[in-house]
């Protein structure tokens, strides 16, 4: 009767597994992200997405589309109690901002899909941790379906058990140029400089 020989493999560290699985979802929420701006109406070509908004910030300021003009920034939408994919793509950001050095002008708008949590003042608290160019914003339900729907983001809510609901969401950051226009969808998954050094060349 032959044995078995094989050896089990030791486990995988848990903060290993849970980051494995963080930058998992991020690509699928990307990809979904892509795959709807891929899918824009006949006719209608990708620099259509983007356009005017008002929002919020936590210290009761509006800021608009137009306030964006001159220089170019990035968009990322999320939530503030999202488990893994806004505060890791959020690190990411931050970290292109230190490459970039303490005097850059970008601007990174962070906007929720979860008005009913998060409110400008919550906003401004968790995006300012991530920098001081993060700009955390929020508005009322028409004026954030309103901005998603320009920017062609998914997002849906998702009950829990204990009565509680999280958001499924597109996880695409957006780059637009100085004229507010959409760019493309810029790549976080290189090194930080790499990314810094395509920015610099627009700043």
């Amino acid at each position: 009767m032959a044995s078995n020989s094989k050896k089990s493999l030791p486990p995988t560290p848990r903060p290993l597994l849970l980051l494995l699985a963080a930058f998992v979802a991020a690509l699928a929420l990307s990809a979904i992200g892509l795959g709807m701006l891929a899918k824009l109406r006949p006719g209608v070509s990708v620099s259509a997405v983007g356009g005017p908004f008002a929002l919020q910030t936590g210290d009761g300021r509006t800021v608009t589309d137009r306030d964006m003009l001159g220089e170019p920034f990035l968009v990322f939408f999320g939530y503030t109690h999202c488990p893994d994919v806004c505060p890791t793509t959020l690190a990411q950001i931050s970290q292109v901002l230190t490459a970039l050095g303490p005097d850059t002008k970008l601007k990174v708008l962070f906007i929720t899909v979860d008005p009913e949590r998060d409110t400008p003042r919550l906003m401004q608290q968790y995006a300012g941790s991530f920098g001081a160019n993060v700009i955390g914003l929020s508005g009322d339900r028409a004026a954030i379906d309103k901005v998603m729907k320009e920017y062609r983001v998914y997002a849906q809510k998702v009950p829990e058990k204990n009565g509680e609901y999280s958001m499924d969401h597109s996880a695409v950051v957006y780059l637009m140029g100085r004229d507010g226009k959409f760019l493309h969808a810029f790549n976080l998954q290189r090194p930080p400089e790499d990314a810094a050094a395509e920015l610099k060349r627009l700043l």
